[in-house]
């Protein structure tokens, strides 16, 4: 069964970083969202209190394609990283299934437009519950509750409604987990 580790809490206001999460899910180590921090040693340190070096992540995810989600996929240099659209191996551009395309054997992707347009969700079946990796929500406190760059709110909206029946934590793109049940 799969472990989720939170490495960073982003926050979004004057300054932005995204919430940054590894997953150890059998083989595969994932990290979720690398995007801007104010020092990559806020990324770096907690992976190696957890034992791991950059080149043994295995997969990047990516939520969405905004710079502070994404900055700092180059930090790991081995890995595949999977979008809502598809994979990427080096110069390699992959198919995957889409909704469901499964990373790990407990980690899978879903697509959750509404943020933006490219909007992905990682759902983790973990020893501790499941947990969803998603920008439907900015911050642990669900705010704002309209998401004011929204591409489409009511994807927003349904995306949510579906992440709520299934996920135990939510850990939302720029803040802290917060428990659904």
């Amino acid at each position: 069964m799969a472990t989720v580790h939170l490495l960073h809490a982003g926050y979004a206001g004057d300054r932005v970083a995204s919430s940054i999460v590894l997953v150890r899910d059998g083989d595969a180590l994932i990290v979720a969202d690398p995007g801007m921090v104010a020092r990559r040693s806020l990324i770096l340190d907690p992976l190696a209190a957890l034992g791991v070096a950059t080149d043994a992540v295995t997969h990047v995810f990516l939520s969405h394609h905004h710079p502070d989600h994404t900055v700092n996929i180059a930090l790991f240099p081995n890995a595949e990283v999977v979008d809502f659209w598809a994979r990427y191996r080096d110069d390699l551009w992959l198919d995957h299934d889409g909704d469901g395309y499964a990373l790990s054997p407990n980690a899978r992707l879903w697509l959750t437009p509404g943020h933006t347009e490219e909007d992905a969700s990682l759902i983790v079946e973990a020893e501790d519950g499941v947990y969803a990796m998603t920008h439907l929500w900015w911050r642990g406190d669900r705010t704002p509750e309209i998401d004011p760059l929204a591409w489409d709110q009511a994807a927003l909206e349904r995306g949510r409604a579906r992440v709520l029946t299934a996920a135990d934590v939510v850990i939302p793109g720029h803040g802290e987990p917060f428990r659904v049940r």
